[in-house]
C-alpha cells in the first residue's frame, strides 16, 4: 500500500489535524491579541457600570413593587430596610391591559409615535430642502451654514428656556401676535398648543443635524453622474430622482434611524419645556420620569418596567427598519 507523504508538512496526504479545545483557542487568541482586550478593558468596565448594571437593576425592580415607601432608605441615624416583595410580570400587565392602562400608557404610546413620527419627518424634510440649498453656489455659504447650524450647537436647556420665555402668555410671540390683532394661543396650557409647541421647538433643535448631514452626503455624490444625466435630457427634477435622492441612501437611512431613535427618547424638550404641567403632552420617557420621581410616592417598579417597554420597542423597531433596508438593497442590486 503506498502513502502519498506532503514533502512541505512532512505528513501524509489526508490527515486531519485535530482542531484544538476551546480552552487553547482561547489562550491563543489571548497571546495572540492581548493589547486589544487591553485596549477594550476601559471601555467594557464603564459599559458595565453605567449600562449593564443600571440595566439590569432596572429589570430586576419591573419584577417587584419597589416605591419610595417600600425602599430601602435612611431618615437621620434610622436606616429602614426594603419591604418590597416580587411580583413577577404584574407590573407589566397592569401597564398593557390594567383598568388604566388606556391613560396610563397606551395614549402616551400614541402620542409618543405621532411626535417622533412628525419631528422626524419635519426633521428630514426641512434638512434635506437647506442641504439642497447649501450645496449651491451662493454668496455668503459659508455664514449661511455657520448661521443654521446655531441653534443644534447651543446646548438644548439654553434653547428650550429662550422659547419657553418666548412661548410665555406675555412673551414675544404673543405680544406681536396681539400687535397684529391675531389670536394668541396659550402654548404653555392648552393641550393641542402644548404639543404643537413641542414639536415646533424639536424640529427647531433637529433641523440642523440631518442638515449637516445631508449635506455631507450630497457633497460625496459624483457630478458626472449629473452631467450624464443633463446630456441625456433629465430635467431637474429627474436629476432629483434617480440621481440625488439614490446617492443620499445610504446617508438618509442612518440619519432617519438616529432621528428616530432620538426623538424617541427626547426627554430634555418636553421635561424643560413643561416639566410635570403638562400631563397629556407627555411621551413615553417623561411619563416614567414622573412616575418615578415627580409624584408622591414614587413608583419605581412602573418607572423601571415603562423603561423596559421603550427598550424592548426600539430593539423591535430597529430590527425591522434594517432588515426592511437590507431587502430594499437587494432588491435594487438585482
Amino acid at each position: 500500500m503506498t502513502v502519498a507523504i506532503d514533502r512541505a508538512t512532512g505528513k501524509r496526504r489526508g490527515d486531519r489535524t485535530p482542531r484544538p479545545g476551546l480552552g487553547r483557542r482561547l489562550k491563543d487568541g489571548y497571546q495572540k491579541h492581548w493589547y486589544a482586550y487591553a485596549m477594550i478593558a476601559p471601555v467594557a468596565v464603564v459599559i458595565g457600570v453605567l449600562v449593564l448594571y443600571p440595566l439590569g437593576y432596572g429589570l430586576y425592580l419591573t419584577l417587584t413593587d419597589a416605591n419610595s415607601l417600600n425602599s430601602a432608605r435612611t431618615i437621620g441615624v434610622n436606616e429602614i430596610e426594603a419591604t418590597y416583595k416580587f411580583v413577577g410580570l404584574d407590573n407589566y400587565a397592569d401597564i398593557l391591559w390594567g383598568p388604566t392602562a388606556y391613560d396610563r400608557f397606551w395614549s402616551h404610546f400614541i402620542w409618543t409615535i405621532v411626535w417622533t413620527a412628525v419631528c422626524v419627518g419635519l426633521h428630514f424634510f426641512i434638512g434635506l430642502g437647506l442641504a439642497l440649498l447649501l450645496n449651491q453656489k451662493l454668496r455668503g455659504r459659508t455664514f449661511y451654514r455657520l448661521i443654521l447650524v446655531l441653534p443644534w450647537a447651543v446646548p438644548t436647556f439654553v434653547t428650550v428656556f429662550g422659547w419657553r420665555f418666548m412661548l410665555a402668555d406675555q412673551g414675544i410671540i404673543n405680544s406681536a401676535l396681539d400687535w397684529l390683532h391675531l389670536p394668541t394661543p396659550a402654548w404653555l396650557e392648552d393641550t393641542f398648543w402644548q404639543r404643537f409647541s413641542a414639536i415646533m421647538v424639536n424640529t427647531w433643535c433637529g433641523v440642523p443635524f440631518m442638515m449637516v448631514s445631508l449635506l455631507g452626503g450630497l457633497q460625496s455624490i459624483d457630478n458626472s453622474l449629473y452631467e450624464a444625466s443633463e446630456m441625456d435630457g433629465a430635467n431637474a427634477w429627474q436629476r432629483f430622482r434617480y440621481v440625488t435622492l439614490p446617492g443620499l441612501r445610504s446617508v438618509s437611512s442612518t440619519v432617519v434611524l438616529l432621528g428616530i431613535i432620538w426623538t424617541f427618547n427626547q426627554f430634555a424638550v418636553i421635561f424643560l419645556l413643561f416639566g410635570n404641567t403638562a400631563p397629556d403632552a407627555q411621551i413615553l420617557v417623561t411619563w416614567a420620569y414622573q412616575l418615578g420621581f415627580g409624584q408622591q410616592p414614587r413608583d419605581f417598579a412602573q418607572s423601571a418596567a415603562y423603561g423596559i417597554l421603550l427598550l424592548a420597542i426600539l430593539i423591535v423597531f430597529t430590527s425591522f427598519y434594517r432588515r426592511w433596508l437590507n431587502r430594499n438593497e437587494q432588491q435594487l442590486a438585482n
